[in-house]
């Protein structure tokens, strides 16, 4: 068979897979495979509704809900929030769409200690993550936990033992593990369709706003701050810090390459073969676009180097950011590129890919988006059947751990030479500080062995 045709022929055969089965019927390299008895967005049929809750109801979590709402396997009986108003929208959402109101409250030991909750939607800002993930957990509860997993490297080790001690799901909100495209994207990567994978990259390139320059202030009396800071360590609230853009303080969030970039690092690494952390990290950075209160780089460049020899030299990962830019970069404002001894595949998690062979040949593509529905449907069936989600919190915390050590790269300004099973940076003290976090003494919700 011609290489063209061979691999207009694994594209075919790889795309026939995934519409005649569940989501995700083969398990793609570096992935654990969960269970597989659903098409994509279908509920589970014949089962009991699953009792659940919302910890987290705006932004990203009034869009789980949104989505819940109109599945008839989950029952929602919780939603947690600190801010008044939103956990009273998220009362109505559900109501309005003709489900029983659920209760409410502002703490989620209350969501935690009811014995009939089964599993947990956690869409709280990212220092929040892995302390409720990690509570959850040792609650017996399944977790679907957004992205990034861990506010920080050991939160996200932490998270993952508690969910393996404990032997719940826990799903991480990356969900481009569960769309077809890209499942079939991978596939072809795993099949050789352009020979040997060397080099991925990621992009998050876009325009966004300025946040400004705002002096402490008191909060919205709906707002009940103390909680909301949890176990972080306590800062003042100022209006530019919250809702939304509590993501750019090193206190509360990872960037935007924990935002939107951890997507695309994602599926850069996922694509590249590469099932453990990284041996050197490199990071330039800082703020080219905005003169603002952010503490995260607008621009960013992050090299990851893996020492493989016994696959083929090193392996390398490569991501790029400019958040004011209004440039879309090789067809796609986020998205990724995979180079391989034989050719190139471009992939863009919203729109589909594009596969060259040698001499820049187009020789196949596809288009496709994502959706939620199909990584919850299974997150759901793994609840109910057994075995691995898509985005299992193993690999939510390897691509996590990709965006703490850039960030700590591109902060110091330093290469960072790291050691992947011990999870520690070598011969650097204060790069090994940011690994982990400053926490309120005290706080109820510090995760232990911190």
């Amino acid at each position: 068979m011609g290489e063209t045709n061979r691999r207009g022929f694994l594209a075919s055969a790889a795309a026939s897979q995934l519409a005649a089965t569940a989501v995700g019927t083969f398990a793609a390299p570096g992935e654990s495979r969960g269970a597989e008895s659903l098409k994509q967005g279908e509920p589970l049929k014949g089962a009991e509704p699953l009792p659940v809750a919302l910890i987290g109801c705006g932004g990203m979590g009034r869009s789980h809900l949104e989505t819940l709402v109109r599945r008839d396997d989950v029952q929602l009986r919780w939603v947690c929030d600190v801010d008044r108003d939103r956990v009273n929208a998220a009362k109505k959402l559900i109501t309005d769409a003709g489900k029983p109101e659920p209760q409410a409250t502002a703490d989620l030991r209350e969501v935690l200690a009811d014995p009939s909750l089964r599993a947990v939607w956690i869409a709280t800002p990212d220092h929040w993550h892995g302390p409720a993930a990690i509570l959850a957990a040792h609650a017996g509860k399944h977790v679907y936990v957004e992205k990034p997993c861990a506010h920080n490297l050991r939160e996200g080790r932490l998270m993952l033992e508690a969910a393996r001690r404990n032997g719940i799901v826990m799903q991480v909100g990356t969900q481009s593990r569960s769309t077809a495209h890209v499942r079939q994207a991978i596939a072809l990567l795993a099949e050789g369709a352009i020979g040997e994978v060397l080099v991925a990259k990621a992009w998050n390139s876009q325009r966004r706003g300025s946040l400004g320059h705002q002096q402490p202030s008191e909060p919205p009396e709906v707002l009940d701050y103390d909680a909301w800071v949890g176990p972080a360590a306590w800062q003042p609230y100022q209006s530019n810090l919250l809702h939304g853009v509590w993501r750019f303080w090193h206190n509360f969030g990872c960037g935007d390459i924990g935002n939107d970039g951890v997507h695309e690092i994602d599926i850069a690494r996922w694509g590249l073969g590469v099932d453990r952390h990284p041996d050197r990290i490199a990071g330039l950075g800082g703020k080219y676009g905005f003169d603002d209160d952010q503490q995260f780089p607008d621009t960013q460049y992050c090299v990851y180097e893996w020492s493989t020899p016994e696959v083929l030299g090193t392996k390398q990962l490569v991501f790029e950011q400019r958040d004011w830019s209004p440039y879309v970069q090789e067809g796609h404002e986020n998205g990724n590129a995979f180079y391989g001894t034989k050719g190139m595949l471009v992939l863009g998690k919203k729109s589909g890919w594009q596969l060259f062979g040698e001499r820049n040949k187009l020789v196949d593509q596809a288009e496709g988006s994502f959706s939620l529905p199909p990584h919850y449907d299974n997150f759901l069936a793994c609840i109910h059947d057994g075995g691995r989600p898509h985005a299992d919190i193993e690999e939510g915390h390897r691509s996590a751990t990709l965006v703490h050590l850039g960030n700590i790269a591109c902060r110091l300004g330093r290469t960072l030479q790291f050691d992947p099973e011990a999870e520690q940076v070598l011969e650097d003290r204060e790069a090994a500080a940011i690994l982990r976090r400053t926490y309120r003494d005290g706080h109820w919700a510090v995760p232990k062995d911190v």
